[in-house]
């Protein structure tokens, strides 16, 4: 059996200043955000994306993240709790974001930034969901280090007790997330997107593999107590919130696969009738 090591959430402590593990990892997320995207922009001279445009992505993505995830933990996980104390909503280095509402957030920033740039949002998006597994996995970090969305009771060798919580051993579920969400998921999307791929074919791996990943770690999650932490059939909200993310994945690499040749039927069809 192995006990958290009640690691403290405050980073480093300057006087009154404090600065959170949580935000660091957010900070850790957004720095291999432009490594990784200066990379990819390095290697495919014919990418649309240059530095500055992806400069100006992460500050919208950031904003994206940020209202999106902490609206989305907000609503889908502890309204009575945050209807009743609305003023910390804005607590963000406590913790508490969702990564469905986030991803909301952000595919709002992205249509917003590409209407700004004069761009098509599904490319914008094919470009940066291989970038984002590194800061899901770094949150997940952050969620371990604060001892928060802990696992499931079990009795694994490597069952975890959590002090802050009880004397039980529970799974690592953090960690688990950490693994699949963050590792799995960067390396699936990311050897996917090494090939030229159909325009949001890989926005829409990226959302299959989130939910599948995201599905089968809410078996070892304990459900948050707060608004709808389980519902029908014992399905999670986290399960919930992946499956339409999963289905439309699923149906936008379809779409995305069929549509080169839909356009080359009717430019078929167009020469047929001049003649």
């Amino acid at each position: 059996m192995l006990v958290h090591p009640q690691i403290d959430p405050v980073a480093i402590s300057v006087g009154p200043l404090s600065i959170h593990w949580y935000g660091l990892m957010y900070l850790i997320g957004f720095v291999f955000f432009i490594i990784l995207g200066r990379y990819r922009i390095k290697r495919n001279t014919n990418s649309t994306f240059t530095n500055d445009l992806l400069d100006d992505a992460l500050f919208y993505g950031m904003l994206g993240v940020i209202i999106g995830g902490r609206l989305g933990h907000t609503l889908f996980y502890a309204f009575d709790y945050y209807s009743q104390n609305p003023l910390e909503i804005i607590y963000i280095w406590q913790g508490g974001m969702s990564f469905h509402g986030g991803f909301l957030g952000v595919l709002v920033a992205m249509i917003l930034f590409a209407r700004k740039n004069n761009l098509n949002w599904l490319t914008v998006t094919d470009f940066i969901v291989p970038l984002v597994p590194v800061g899901l996995g770094a949150g997940r970090i952050g969620n371990f280090i604060n001892a928060e969305l802990w696992g499931r009771q079990t009795d694994v060798s490597w069952g975890m007790v959590f002090p802050y919580v009880d004397n039980v051993p529970r799974h690592p579920s953090q960690l688990y997330q950490f693994a699949l969400e963050g590792v799995a998921l960067f390396i699936l999307v990311w050897i996917y997107s090494a090939k030229p791929r159909a325009t949001g074919a890989i926005t829409g791996m990226f959302m299959v593999g989130y939910g599948v990943f995201r599905s089968f770690a809410e078996f070892y999650r304990e459900p948050e107590d707060g608004f709808m932490g389980v519902l029908t059939l014992g399905v999670t909200m986290g399960q919930w919130l992946s499956l339409p993310m999963i289905i439309a994945g699923v149906g936008l690499i379809i779409w995305a696969n069929n549509k080169p040749a839909k356009q080359e039927k009717v430019k078929q069809s167009n020469k047929n009738k001049k003649r």
